[in-house]
């Protein structure tokens, strides 16, 4: 994903979505704060249900993916190959309830670490596409 400049074209490979966030601490953060709110926050239960009881594997491929698919290093590729979401989610139950916890749950994880608002939005519309695309209830 690129980023346009503010005459449309896209910007410098340092201007990723990666590098905009802060790099590797705060996508890391970001994957952190996301687990430890589904893990904490009621309205979050029915997605908190779909992860085993230890979240350590799945907070650490979110980081490793992300990190990619913002622009930054490629760790989830480099340890397990293209990443295939929705063929790796099918055994999970994923409908309407699941993406719009998961969205919101992103979004006030972007929120608490004081994500610019115009990211957050750009980042909410690219996940919103991918979210909905892993729907398979």
């Amino acid at each position: 994903m690129s980023v346009p400049n503010l005459t449309g074209e896209a910007t410098k490979a340092e201007q990723t979505p990666y590098a905009l966030l802060g790099g590797e601490q705060a996508v890391r953060a970001l994957a952190d704060r996301f687990y430890d709110l589904m893990d904490l926050e009621p309205q979050y239960r029915e997605l908190r249900a779909v992860h085993g009881n230890d979240l350590t594997d799945a907070r650490n491929k979110l980081y490793w993916f992300l990190s990619g698919w913002l622009g930054g290093p490629n760790h989830y590729i480099e340890r397990f190959g293209h990443p295939r979401l929705r063929a790796r989610h099918l055994p999970f139950a994923i409908g309407v309830v699941e993406r719009d916890q998961w969205l919101a749950c992103m979004d006030q994880a972007m929120g608490e670490l004081d994500v610019p608002q115009w990211l957050r939005e750009r980042l909410n519309e690219s996940f919103f596409q991918t979210a909905d695309w892993m729907r398979n209830q």
